[in-house]
């Protein structure tokens, strides 16, 4: 008989767990095994968001991510909550640069709202510092981050190139990348140095400048022969051998040794003149004379100035200019100006170091660079340098002598390019404060979109859109439509003007809502309420974290809240909340009520205002659209009537904006078409005019103008391609321009093109398997 268990308050001592064996025959029995207790973790991954994620402040981000840096070199990337890159930076200690900035205080007001906005980072770590420094400049110039000080630098320098790939070697200009055979020299500052030096070389060394289908054609001499510009190999007057050497006389004077080749051209023509071969003689003379004229035409060229770039900067009322003069073969090749785009605090020093390390990212590097004013750190901008043009650099600041002067000159130049470019800048502003008083807008605008269409009896259809800004025309922002509606009638301009606006502004709404999706899922869910605190005195970062966050914390217990975001505007944080049913929302704001009011004491004393309010569908204020995309206009001019203002007012409510939203104004030619006397017209107002002699008149006038230049320009190549033939690679679906370039390339024309298999097509950069068999069966029929 087994003994009984013993009683809950037993005294028996507990046997000792180590004394205790269990055998096979004593284990327990069935009924008093254990199924393991099942305890859930309370968390639904299929139930919708009850609340938005927590937000993190950048200091907490910075620090989270500095625990896991090492302490090498390397480039650091700040990003926003949008996925929007604010800064690019280098560092000798990642780990130690990283974590100064999640310190609190001490920072410029620029670097603390940066930090406050950083949402993420990302890093690379590189082999050394210098590696870093060439690394972050590239990232800076192509991906141009909102925080770094910018170079505004768009164009290639041109170059004069000797090419080597020909009998009879041209000398042409060049910009661009470098893939012809060939000696290039440069950089020169403008076209127009370019130009001048190629005539000195057609003067002293006689080479041809003609194409080779030219040179291939010619029966005789051309014009530039008789003028004694050109040898004229093309027909044989000058052996090839002969010519030859011309072309290595040239390279020797573009490479800095004019001064001998001048005493060598002079001894031989005094031998000339000695064997009274005169006419030998006199061609050398003229030579000569050429090479005199270019080194005396030079106004500033320092003895013993070979090959440098002479950079100096003035900085003004927040901004900077940086001149530059190029010396190069001992001739001065031109000066440029730029205008680099930085943040008031930043120092010239601060602005001259980046503006170094980015112009040079794509630019050949001159083995003398002299600066006005000392860099942060040279020693490592030079290692840089160096590395990158595999030549020994000296970076000096001269602080007398002639190359001193030639510094001081370049100063000069640039506090008076900076002058003239703040005059320009002020009289710009007047002129978008006059627009936008003549329009009511609530600021002045930054961004102004003009539109105009183009067509010839109603072929060739295609809308022309412009863009201008305080700094004028953006031409990178400028788009260009072919209409695609055939329901569109021949000729049809607002039908045209509705297609233009419905894909301009369909596009900037779906990047509006990417912005704001919980403010769109307001919108398009029923009823809702928001919360609206206001607080004394308070920045932006403190309201988020010490109102907005312990109120989305309270909200979040309520049942039945589909989505809620916060914004903070003007000393306001403003909670707005939608339900997953709406008929929850009447009892959901009276309980939000209660639960705001209980933590009203956990709140901060400068609380003024603290509001529960209900928010119907489509209702949203406009605070609540704070965040626009870079690319939202605040001016809309339309180049027509009464009529296209319609058509572009009904495209733009058809893809969901509301009445007012944009900024709509048409521009219509007074009678007549008569210039100077143009009507406005705006939705819901009536039509007026400006004075003939407003500032703001002819202002709008030029923008009107360079759209209807767009317009034309995008018309004309339509039906010039439409004349000479379409490409067949047109007609294929997701062939773009891009790799329409990159088949032609590779294949040669569309014919190649056709005859390749599947597999050869994927060869081709972004051409995939599926794109592949599209092209093949095209061409096939399938």
């Amino acid at each position: 008989m087994e003994s009984p268990d013993p009683p809950e308050n037993s005294d028996l001592p507990d046997e000792p767990a180590e004394d205790l064996e269990i055998g096979p025959e004593d284990e327990l029995p069935p009924e008093v095994e254990m199924e393991p207790e099942e305890i859930s973790s309370g968390v639904d991954l299929s139930a919708p968001d009850a609340v938005k994620k927590r937000r993190v402040a950048g200091p907490d981000v910075i620090r989270d991510q500095v625990t896991r840096l090492p302490g090498k070199p390397g480039v650091y990337r700040m990003y926003g909550e949008t996925g929007d890159l604010l800064y690019v930076g280098k560092a000798r200690n990642l780990k130690a640069r990283v974590g100064s900035y999640a310190k609190i205080g001490g920072q410029t007001q620029r670097i603390a709202r940066m930090i406050s906005l950083t949402r993420s980072m990302e890093f690379v770590v590189t082999a050394s510092e210098t590696e870093a420094l060439l690394l972050e400049a590239n990232l800076i110039k192509r991906l141009k981050p909102r925080f770094n000080i910018i170079l505004r630098d768009d164009k290639s320098f041109p170059h004069i190139l000797i090419r080597e790939d020909h009998e009879a070697p041209q000398a042409l200009k060049h910009r661009g990348a470098k893939r012809i055979k060939g000696r290039y020299f440069g950089p020169f500052a403008s076209a127009g140095a370019v130009d001048h030096t190629l005539d000195t070389l057609q003067k002293a060394f006689l080479l041809r400048t003609c194409t080779d289908n030219v040179y291939s054609t010619r029966s005789r001499p051309c014009m530039l022969h008789q003028m004694g510009r050109c040898s004229a190999p093309c027909v044989g007057l000058v052996p090839l051998d002969e010519y030859r050497d011309l072309v290595r006389e040239a390279e020797r004077f573009l490479d800095g040794d004019a001064e001998m080749l001048q005493e060598q051209l002079s001894a031989q023509m005094e031998r000339a003149a000695a064997n009274m071969d005169y006419e030998r003689a006199a061609g050398l003379r003229d030579r000569i004379r050429a090479l005199s004229s270019v080194r005396q035409s030079q106004s500033v060229n320092p003895d013993g100035l070979v090959e440098a770039d002479v950079f100096a900067i003035h900085s003004e009322a927040g901004a900077s200019a940086v001149q530059a003069f190029f010396f190069r073969a001992g001739q001065n090749w031109g000066a440029t100006v730029w205008y680099p785009k930085h943040d008031r605090d930043d120092t010239p020093e601060q602005v001259l170091t980046a503006f170094l390390a980015q112009f040079y990212d794509d630019k050949p590097v001159p083995k003398l660079i002299l600066l006005n004013a000392e860099i942060e750190d040279a020693e490592l901008m030079t290692e840089a340098l160096e590395l990158k043009a595999e030549h020994k650099v000296e970076i000096r600041t001269p602080q007398r002598g002639e190359k001193r002067e030639i510094v001081a000159q370049a100063q000069l130049n640039a506090r008076e390019a900076l002058g003239r470019k703040l005059a320009e800048t002020q009289s710009q502003q007047k002129i978008f404060a006059a627009v936008q008083k003549v329009f009511d807008l609530p600021e002045a605008p930054k961004r102004i979109e003009v539109y105009d269409n183009s067509h010839i009896m109603g072929t060739n259809m295609v809308g022309g859109m412009v863009v201008a800004g305080p700094e004028g025309f953006e031409k990178t922002s400028y788009r260009k439509f072919n209409i695609k509606d055939q329901e569109i009638e021949p000729g049809d301009d607002y039908g045209m003007m509705r297609e233009v606006m419905r894909r301009r502004f369909g596009r900037l709404k779906k990047e509006w809502e990417e912005l704001n999706p919980s403010l769109q899922l307001l919108a398009s869910e029923g009823d809702g309420f928001t919360v609206e605190v206001t607080q004394i005195g308070a920045e932006p970062t403190e309201m988020e974290a010490n109102v907005a966050q312990p109120i989305e914390n309270a909200l979040a217990q309520i049942h039945g809240i589909a989505k809620m975001t916060s914004a903070v505007v003007a000393g306001r944080s403003i909670t707005i909340v939608a339900m997953v049913d709406t008929a929850d929302a009447g009892d959901a704001q009276s309980r939000a009520t209660q639960a705001v009011n209980a933590i009203r004491t956990n709140l901060p004393d400068n609380i003024e205002n603290l509001i529960v309010a209900p928010m119907k569908a489509g209702a949203i204020p406009l605070w609540a659209s704070q965040k626009r995309p870079d690319s939202w206009p605040d001016l809309v001019l339309i180049d027509g009537g009464l009529g296209q203002l319609s058509a572009a007012k009904e495209a733009v409510e058809a893809v969901g904006f509301r009445p007012g939203e944009l900024n709509l104004v048409a521009i219509a030619k007074g009678p007549d078409r008569n210039a100077g006397r143009e009507q406005f017209f705006r939705p819901g107002r009536a039509p007026f005019r400006l004075p003939p002699n407003d500032p703001a008149l002819y202002y709008l006038q030029r923008l009107r103008d360079e759209a209807h230049r767009w317009a034309i320009g995008a018309h004309r190549a339509k039906r010039a391609a439409a004349i000479s033939g379409q490409n067949p690679l047109d007609e294929i679906t997701g062939v773009g321009v891009r790799r329409k370039k990159a088949l032609l390339h590779r294949f040669g024309s569309a014919k190649g093109v056709s005859n390749a298999t599947v597999a050869d097509l994927q060869t081709v950069e972004g051409v995939n398997e599926a794109l592949a068999q599209r092209i093949y069966d095209h061409f096939r029929g399938g």
